[in-house]
């Protein structure tokens, strides 16, 4: 397994808290964000489009500072950051896999919406999930580290990003749902197990991969149409499968 500080500074992030502690993954600012700038904007253009031109349309200075300083814990906007280059070079492939996209990138950065990860995936389709069944899985560790204003506060904002995600559905009260899952989103969960030092079929195996809740034959599908669209190289001949990433470079570290 690779080291968590060489994850770390491709931008993945570790640790007990996260940015859903504040806030849901905000897909529609993310949205709009990347949509008024191309690939080669860096970290300063966003904050000078959020904070200054206020393009999202917040209502005070602070709430702009805030806004900011949360999509940089969920996405770093950092064209050097390995993990946000690769998603913002495949942002715009296929508009209907963004939501996702951006719940992968959450998911890698935050620890918080990372562990929720078995919640959901224990979920039958349609079956209802209510908020104080993400409280009790967040407290199960440590039942006395949040007040339980603040665990219904986060189950809110997880819950908030895995509807977003297309995982969940309803206002109030959450149903699981089958969430759209395309080739972009495969290929950029193979490249996050790539990252975490896995390759062939434990690729397909690793966490990343069973996030989607996919069957491991729409994966491969999802897979070669990637390759086709030149994300990944991908070779699957009997029990042998080879994937590589010929236009990622990983930093030396």
């Amino acid at each position: 397994m690779v080291e968590e500080n060489t994850l770390s500074q491709i931008g993945f992030k570790f640790g007990k808290n996260g940015a859903h502690s504040a806030r849901s993954m905000m897909i529609e600012d993310l949205k709009l964000l990347l949509f008024s700038r191309d690939e080669a904007a860096t970290q300063e253009d966003y904050r000078e489009d959020i904070v200054n031109f206020n393009i999202l349309h917040k209502p005070t200075e602070k709430s702009r500072l805030l806004t900011y300083r949360h999509l940089i814990d969920l996405y770093t906007l950092d064209k050097n950051i390995t993990l946000f280059s690769v998603l913002r070079s495949w942002w715009e492939i296929k508009e209907d896999s963004q939501a996702l996209l951006a719940l992968q990138l959450a998911v890698a950065r935050d620890p918080l919406l990372r562990s929720s990860v078995q919640v959901i995936q224990q979920l039958e389709i349609g079956e209802h999930l209510p908020r104080e069944t993400m409280e009790t899985f967040l407290a199960k560790d440590d039942p006395m580290r949040f007040s339980s204003a603040s665990l219904k506060s986060f189950a809110q904002n997880i819950n908030g990003t895995w509807t977003q995600a297309g995982y969940l559905s309803g206002k109030n009260k959450k149903y699981r749902e089958i969430p759209l899952v395309s080739f972009v989103n495969v290929a950029y969960s193979l490249f996050l197990g790539h990252c975490n030092g896995y390759s062939g079929q434990r690729l397909f195996d690793s966490f990343w991969c069973q996030m989607l809740c996919q069957d491991m034959n729409t994966l491969y599908d999802l897979a070669y149409m990637a390759s086709l669209r030149g994300l990944i190289k991908y070779k699957h001949a009997g029990d042998v499968i080879e994937i590589s990433f010929p236009d990622i470079t990983l930093p030396e570290l």
